[in-house]
C-alpha cells in the first residue's frame, strides 16, 4: 500500500508511539512478508517474530524492540490499534462528490440531508429520510419511511426495507438487507400461514454491518443493534433479536428469535444462537459454538462446543475425544467382556 509521503517521527506523533531508530521518510504500510524499503509493517503476533527480524520495511510497529531486526521501531502499548491508525494516515477516507445521478429514483417526499451523493439506479421512497453526507451507492434501495443518519454509508446493493432506521456514520456493505420479514408462521391443517411481520429494526451510531448479511424486521416492535457493534459477512439475526453496545460478531453466524446478547459480547464464526435465550455482557464464544440455554460472563467467560460449555471444560473434552475408543476398550478388558460392536 502506498501514500503520502511522511517522516516516521511524524507518523508516530500521529499514531501515538515513539520513534526508536533512525527517522526516514515512508510511503506506505505492508505485511511484514511483503514490505520493503520505504514501508512500514506491525508486529502484534509472537508468532510472526521471526518474519519481522528479516522484513525490509523501513520500520516495524511494536510493542518492544526485536532482537535482529535492521530497521527503525514504532514503540507503542498496543500495535493493532496504531496500525490501524497509520492505514488511515498512508489512506484517508475520500467522500464521493455530492449530488443525484441522473439515473437515481428519489420520491419528491424523501428528505435528503446536506452533501449527500446519491449514485446511479439508487432508490430513496417516499418520505425516507437521508441525512447529512451519506453516501448511497449504485444500487442502493432506502424503503418507505426509513431513515438513515448522518455520514454513514451504504454499499453497492443495500437494502432497507420500509421504515427501518440507521444511525449515524453506520457503514453497511454491499448485499446487506435490513428490515426483510421474519421468519414466523403458524401451522394450520391447510399448510403453514404467515404470521405479518409488522415490527421494524433500529441499527445505532457507528455500527458496522457486513456485506450479505440479513437483519429481519420484528414481528412486533423492534429488532435491535446498539451503538458501535460489528457485524461481519453472511450473519443471519432473526426477527426481535436484541444485540448490545459494542459487541463483535464474526461470520456465518446465526441468531435465532428473541435472543438477547448484551454489551462487548465476542461471537466466532459459525456459532448457533437458540431463540429466546440471553447471552450476558463480556461473554465470549468460540467458532462453531451452539448456544442452545441462556449464558453468563459470571458461569464462564469464554465458551466454546456443542452444547455450549465452559472453554476449559471444551479443551479437556476435546483432548479426551480421540482416546474414547482405546477407553472403551480397556473398559471392557477390565469387565472380562468383549467390546462392543464397532468398538474394536
Amino acid at each position: 500500500m502506498t501514500g503520502p509521503k511522511l517522516l516516521l517521527s511524524v507518523l508516530a506523533e500521529a499514531i501515538g508511539a515513539r520513534l526508536q531508530g533512525t527517522d526516514a521518510e515512508v510511503s506506505g504500510i505492508a505485511g511484514v512478508d511483503e514490505a520493503g524499503p520505504g514501508q512500514v509493517t506491525f508486529l502484534s503476533n509472537p508468532k510472526y517474530t521471526r518474519q519481522a527480524r528479516e522484513t525490509k520495511a523501513s520500520a516495524i510497529i511494536a510493542k518492544q524492540p526485536i532482537s535482529g531486526a535492521g530497521c527503525a521501531f514504532l514503540l507503542t502499548p498496543d500495535p493493532y490499534l496504531a496500525f490501524a491508525l497509520a492505514v488511515e494516515r498512508f489512506h484517508p477516507t475520500v467522500r464521493l462528490a455530492a449530488g443525484v445521478s441522473a439515473q437515481a429514483s428519489v420520491h419528491p417526499t424523501a428528505v435528503l440531508g446536506k452533501e449527500v451523493h446519491v449514485g446511479p439506479f439508487a432508490v430513496v421512497a417516499e418520505g425516507a429520510v437521508v441525512g447529512d453526507r451519506v453516501t448511497l451507492y449504485p444500487g442502493t434501495y432506502v424503503g418507505k419511511g426509513a431513515v438513515v443518519g448522518d455520514d454513514s454509508v451504504l454499499h453497492p446493493r443495500v437494502t432497507l426495507y420500509e421504515g427501518v432506521r440507521v444511525g449515524k456514520r453506520a457503514l453497511l456493505h454491499a448485499g446487506c438487507v435490513i428490515g426483510s420479514d421474519g421468519f414466523g408462521f403458524a401451522p394450520t391443517p391447510q399448510g403453514y400461514r404467515k404470521i405479518p411481520q409488522v415490527g421494524t429494526v433500529e441499527i445505532g451510531d457507528d455500527v458496522e454491518i457486513g456485506a450479505n448479511t440479513t437483519i429481519d424486521r420484528a414481528a412486533l416492535g423492534v429488532t435491535r443493534v446498539g451503538p458501535g457493534t460489528k457485524l461481519d459477512n453472511l450473519i443471519q439475526v432473526a426477527h426481535n433479536v436484541e444485540i448490545g453496545r459494542d459487541t463483535v460478531i464474526a461470520a456465518q453466524v446465526g441468531i435465532s428469535g428473541s435472543a438477547r446478547i448484551g454489551d462487548r459480547v465476542m461471537i466466532g464464526g459459525q456459532s448457533g444462537l437458540a431463540g429466546h435465550i440471553e447471552v450476558g455482557d463480556g461473554v465470549m464464544l468460540g467458532a462453531k459454538t451452539g448456544v442452545a440455554a441462556s449464558l453468563s460472563a459470571k458461569e464462564s467467560r469464554a465458551w466454546s462446543g456443542v452444547p455450549a460449555m465452559p472453554h476449559r471444560t471444551w479443551l479437556k473434552m476435546a483432548t479426551l475425544l480421540p482416546r474414547l475408543p482405546e477407553l472403551f476398550r480397556r473398559v471392557a478388558r477390565l469387565e472380562g467382556g468383549k467390546p462392543a460392536e464397532g468398538e474394536e
